[in-house]
């Protein structure tokens, strides 16, 4: 029987997993944050009042199950004119929002049209704002502009929050958790794609209910403006801050090296691989190391098919 995954991110991160995840359950809810204010995302939420659709979108594209044309097309961004920089799925999203009771009822006849595999629910149907509040007690507004942050070695972010605070949960979201085997977490951005889903109301509680196996999948590379200088042990504790202690059984790190030339590239962004200090990581919870890294277009990603075959191995042995 396969297992029920239940993932939660957002970003490129997310939507490579799905990938991977694809290939081994046809039971996955994707659990998407909707804090995005940039790029065709932020220009369709301000014009049209809507939840930003780029996300979504990516892992829409992920499951789909459908012609590889069509995904093509729906991943196709427009170069020229009034519409530069958005992306067809998008617009697709904002049309079928404008036909729809909700962003969430939108999401569904897409994935109705894509024939995708598993379901997408954007963790809540309400508009929020990110906002970052940092260790001298500074504030920052808006996921894009925590994303442009560029002080986080000497000013790191305290905390995130929602706003307005405790947003209800889309429909299906709590049920997903409760049904499902194996939750994961990441990867993504940890503070403005993985961590934010953890603050719409009823999640964590849910989620620490539940008793699915819980894995986190840690980023391979540091991020500027968020976990610069960051071990694996301090994502996981930034986790828990904003979750409970705990709330990852296992974790999930890549020990490969990365190429020196594209090494150096990253460190120029103050990136850099996250070390892994095993000591400590083994206070939060169990860890699983291996060799996950793929470079595509001359970026770091997760090889999502190694990632998803490492996750429902360890599902498998945990749920028998």
């Amino acid at each position: 029987m396969s297992k029920k995954v239940v993932a939660f991110g957002g970003g490129t991160g997310l939507s490579t997993m799905l990938e991977g995840l694809k290939m081994y359950t046809p039971d996955i809810t994707a659990v998407v944050s909707v804090a995005d204010d940039g790029g065709s995302s932020g220009i369709l939420r301000n014009d049209l009042g809507m939840l930003p659709p780029g996300d979504v979108r990516n892992c829409l594209s992920a499951l789909s199950n459908t012609d590889p044309q069509l995904r093509e097309i729906i991943n196709f961004r427009f170069g020229e004119g009034s519409l530069k920089g958005h992306s067809l799925g998008n617009i697709l999203l904002a049309a079928l929002n404008e036909m729809s009771e909700n962003f969430e009822t939108a999401v569904a006849k897409l994935s109705s049209i894509l024939g995708i595999v598993g379901k997408v629910y954007p963790v809540t149907n309400e508009s929020i704002t990110l906002r970052a509040v940092l260790a001298n007690g500074g504030i920052i507004d808006g996921e894009s502009s925590i994303g442009e942050y560029s002080d986080a070695m000497w000013n790191r972010i305290e905390r995130v929050e929602l706003v307005p605070a405790n947003p209800m949960p889309a429909g299906g979201v709590l049920e997903a958790i409760a049904a499902a085997d194996i939750i994961v977490f990441g990867p993504g951005s940890l503070y403005t794609s993985v961590i934010p889903n953890l603050l719409v109301e009823g999640i964590t509680d849910a989620v620490k209910k539940s008793g699915a196996l819980k894995i986190y999948v840690c980023n391979i590379m540091t991020q500027r403006g968020e976990t610069e200088g960051y071990t694996v042990s301090e994502h996981i504790a930034a986790l828990e801050k904003h979750s409970y202690e705990g709330i990852a059984d296992i974790t999930i790190v890549n020990n490969s090296l990365i190429p020196g030339e594209l090494r150096n590239k990253y460190m120029e962004e103050n990136a850099e691989p996250v070390h892994i200090d095993a000591e400590n990581i083994l206070k939060h919870s169990k860890l699983i190391q291996g060799n996950l890294v793929l470079v595509k277009d001359g970026l770091i990603r997760h090889n999502f098919s190694r990632l998803a075959r490492t996750i429902v191995q360890v599902g498998d042995g945990f749920c028998g």
